[in-house]
């Protein structure tokens, strides 16, 4: 009933407050701070984002280094809250005095933003510029652009690895995982684990995380809705259901069978239990977001061991998309503060602050001459496995289906894609649970396609 609530709240009351909020002029500001006006002189760029703790710390410093770099624009960040809730600003305030002129949006929210037309793509001034995207990560350009045409610039970056206790495998002699494991190879190292420590050691899990599934179908190069993933069109068909997803479930089934995984279950509270377990060496291997690397490495003289998200036996891995989020450029503001958010931007994207952003956030470093830099030779020197989920982003060739996936509902299809691995993980049939997504999530992309006239 709680989640009930939660999810009713997120979808309904916010956008209603929101509604309210802007007619009475109310400004959607949390952070100690966060301003509302420029230094006199300067054109103000607000720019709305999600970033808390010690993210939004790195950040504030970007957004000072630049104030400080320059005297025409100011840049006035304002702390939004959870990604779902600032869409809903985002779209319910545009058009209005308090819409953003930069916008920070998650990365499944890339199709509403792409047809919600309040946007203007930075692809406009990226050919006003001439400005070189080459030493950007071609697999996080690729996951917001579309036809060609780059619609935001991907921020906050990350990719999910296979993480392992290092120090564990070495005390109960297990040889760890390759670079870029199989599915059977990551079961080896699970099992022999789990026995050679008498049980005390759990030998992996993976949270119910749609976001996982959907990476092992971009591992495998399959792709979960037609049209290129909706790359290539507007999408009309969704296939969970498939062979790679039968095979991700029976393999993650193995292991639940051998005794050698734990079930966290899914959420915030699923991500701490395992890295609780992980730290105090009762759990082995885990996958999840490289952004923990800060997490798992701080407070612990356990050797931090990173590879590759696995891959199915027998199939070449593809390499998988990205998470996070990207900037965004309201197309409501006047041209000079949209080019003003465009130079902040181009700010954020230098290898010395994509650099200073990894290293301090545990988020990608997106410009590849970031590796050249004291900052980031220094962390490796300390934390040799830090570089791998860079390494795994860098190796990767873009395609349709590494891209991310390009349609509305994703909050939705996610939901549901959660429920079909709680199923299997508790028992239930591979193939009904999977049928079952499928129903609901084709309805769902019916009814959004009609209502948005496609």
């Amino acid at each position: 009933m709680m989640k009930k609530f939660a999810a009713f709240v997120k979808t309904y009351a916010l956008p209603i407050f929101a509604v309210f909020a802007i007619v009475l002029g109310i400004a959607f500001v949390n952070g100690s701070k966060n301003a509302s006006t420029a230094k006199a002189g300067r054109i103000p760029v607000v720019f709305w984002n999600e970033m808390g703790g010690p993210a939004e710390v790195a950040l504030d410093k970007i957004v000072d280094d630049f104030n400080k770099s320059q005297d025409k624009y100011e840049v006035i960040p304002q702390y939004q809250g959870a990604y779902d809730e600032a869409v809903q600003k985002i779209i319910q305030s545009h058009g209005t005095s308090a819409s953003p002129a930069l916008f920070q949006s998650f990365d499944i929210s890339t199709a509403q933003m792409m047809h919600s037309k309040y946007t203007t793509p930075v692809q406009k001034f990226i050919d006003e510029d001439n400005y070189d995207t080459s030493d950007i990560s071609p697999v996080a350009r690729s996951f917001y652009s579309n036809k060609g045409t780059q619609l935001a610039m991907p921020f906050n970056t990350s990719q999910p690895v296979l993480y392992y206790n290092a120090s564990l495998f070495k005390k109960y002699g297990v040889t760890s995982p390759s670079k870029s494991p199989s599915y059977s190879e990551v079961t080896r190292a699970a099992k022999e684990l789990y026995e050679k420590s008498h049980h005390k050691v759990k030998g992996m899990t993976i949270e119910i995380y749609g976001w996982l599934m959907e990476e092992a179908l971009a591992n495998a190069h399959t792709s979960l809705i037609n049209n290129g993933d909706g790359h290539t069109g507007n999408p009309t068909k969704i296939n969970l259901n498939n062979p790679t997803t039968q095979k991700f479930l029976k393999w993650i089934r193995t292991n639940i069978k051998s005794g050698d995984f734990v079930n966290y279950g899914s959420g915030a509270s699923a991500e701490t239990n395992e890295i609780a377990a992980f730290l105090a060496n009762k759990l082995g291997i885990f996958v999840q977001s490289s952004a923990y690397i800060g997490q798992l490495t701080t407070g612990t003289k356990n050797k931090l061991g990173i590879s590759y998200f696995p891959h199915p036996d027998g199939v070449k891995a593809n390499g998988v998309g990205i998470g996070g989020a990207a900037l965004w450029i309201s197309n409501d503001k006047p041209a000079k503060t949209q080019r003003g958010a465009w130079e902040f931007i181009k700010f954020t994207q230098t290898a010395k602050n994509q650099a200073a952003w990894q290293k301090a956030t545990g988020y990608l470093a997106l410009n590849k001459n970031s590796q050249k830099t004291k900052i980031l030779k220094d962390l490796y020197k300390k934390i040799p496995s830090a570089k791998v989920p860079g390494e795994q982003l860098a190796n990767a060739k873009p395609n349709n289906t590494n891209s991310g996936i390009l349609m509305e509902g994703m909050q939705l299809t996610r939901e549901l894609e959660q429920t079909a691995m709680e199923t299997v993980y508790n028992g239930g049939n591979i193939n009904s649970a999977l049928n079952t997504a499928d129903t609901a999530m084709n309805a769902n992309l019916k009814t959004t396609n009609k209502a948005d006239g496609r």
